[in-house]
């Protein structure tokens, strides 16, 4: 049968339509079924499940990376790991917490800052039928425009300009010290932008500061969809652009604006979130904490992310980063002693049962380690005192015999010696007058 013919004619009207239609769904699919095939797994089994040593296992890693990248365009390998990140790390957490908030809200007053006002379902919040889905809708579309604009940055600068990519898209693999560079870098450079943005343009007297404050801050207290809750031009300049802006600058490799984008995300999770209970006191409750007051104080400060900027420039609402440092450490401090206390309390209580218990020896035998241990600890205490005391009454010594010999010979001579002199002296003139 020829099938010439047929492979090369005009297709039908209904073939065009399908083929528009599922060209959307093959852009992503195509990607996706690279990440689940043979290589990609073999990077996520193998070094789980063997022996292998970590030569291989990066090996293993940059097959599947270049086998990746070689078959697929690489703007939809990063705008499809971009949303799989985002939908991994910020939309499907703020969705779980908004589910634990509605279907457990007694026990979330307990884990919010605020109690029953940080409830997105909450009776300040206008209830099950209040402003939460209409929050949890735009934060989802901001999500979306970002990487929209993140699309249209891309093919700018590749179609129309012609020029190289905004991200560093290779087969080439970074380093692990370069992509621990880039990350706190950018980050760093985030801060400095948001901080900018934040309190120059949006909390300026302009149109745009109007819209902030009227969408973000009619917020009564914040929840996870927050984050991204704003007019779609003040989300850009507040979010997308201090984001995206450093990666650009920089020119990360597309693996280290991921892992950057990673930590963005669950940063703006959590730090939304209003729970007291969070993976890191330091980092992510000390955010929480002037996100909070930032919100609910009416933007009169904490204008950065994690609040170095804000320390810097003296716009910190109530404790700043240092203090956030001060009062972990502290606690940390606290915490390592109250272990110790518990592990000492536990030892005796032991060493109590083991003596009813009849283990009498080994019982003794440890006492006696005990008091031999106290022993040397009074001795060498005693010895020290002792010691002071010697110095104390060597120096009252020396003061009274260099009182004494102000008018003698400029060198120093003990005391005894410089008495015997004298006591002869005094024998002979009682002899003389005698």
């Amino acid at each position: 049968m020829d099938l010439l013919p047929f492979l090369t004619r005009e297709p039908t009207f209904y073939e065009k339509v399908w083929a528009a239609a599922s060209h959307p769904i093959n852009t992503f699919y195509h990607p996706l079924r690279a990440l689940v095939s043979l290589p990609a797994l073999s990077f996520l089994v193998i070094p789980a499940f063997s022996s292998y040593s970590t030569t291989l296992n990066f090996l293993f890693f940059y097959m599947t990376w270049a086998i990746l990248i070689r078959s697929n365009p690489p703007l939809q390998v990063e705008l499809i790991g971009s949303l799989a990140i985002r939908v991994l790390f910020y939309l499907l957490p703020s969705a779980a917490f908004l589910a634990f908030d509605s279907a457990a809200p007694s026990l979330a007053m307990k884990l919010k800052e605020h109690g029953a006002d940080a409830l997105a379902m909450g009776e300040e919040q206008g209830g099950p039928r209040g402003r939460w889905w209409k929050i949890t809708v735009v934060s989802t579309l901001n999500v979306l425009l970002g990487l929209l604009l993140q699309t249209g940055a891309e093919l700018l600068l590749t179609r129309l300009l012609g020029v190289r990519s905004a991200l560093k898209i290779t087969t080439t693999l970074p380093l692990p010290w370069s992509i621990a560079k880039d990350v706190v870098l950018a980050l760093l450079l985030r801060e400095v932008l948001t901080y900018v943005f934040h309190r120059y343009l949006l909390h300026a007297e302009s149109r745009l500061g109007q819209w902030h404050g009227k969408w973000q801050h009619s917020i009564v207290s914040p929840f996870s969809f927050v984050a991204h809750y704003d007019h779609p031009l003040a989300y850009l300049i507040h979010v997308f652009l201090p984001m995206y802006l450093p990666a650009v600058i920089l020119r990360v490799h597309l693996l280290t604006f991921h892992l950057y984008l990673i930590i963005v995300s669950l940063e703006e999770t959590f730090a939304y979130s209003g729970y007291n209970i969070l993976p890191t006191a330091f980092i992510l409750g000390g955010m929480a904490r002037r996100q909070e007051r930032h919100l609910m104080g009416e933007g009169k400060g904490n204008f950065g992310c994690f609040g170095l900027s804000d320390f810097l420039m003296g716009t910190s609402l109530g404790e700043d980063l240092m203090e956030d440092v001060v009062d972990e450490a502290e606690d940390k401090q606290v915490k390592k002693k109250a272990k110790g206390k518990a592990k000492s309390a536990r030892k005796k209580v032991q060493r109590k049962s083991a003596s009813d218990e009849g283990e009498g020896p080994d019982d003794s035998s440890e006492k006696q380690s005990e008091a031999q241990e106290e022993d040397d600890s009074l001795a060498k205490r005693s010895r020290s005192r002792r010691r002071s005391r010697g110095r104390a009454s060597n120096d009252r010594k020396q003061s009274k015999s260099n009182g004494d010999l102000e008018d003698e010979k400029p060198k120093r001579k003990p005391s005894n010696a410089a008495k015997k002199p004298v006591k002869r002296k005094t024998k002979r003139q009682s002899e003389d007058d005698g």
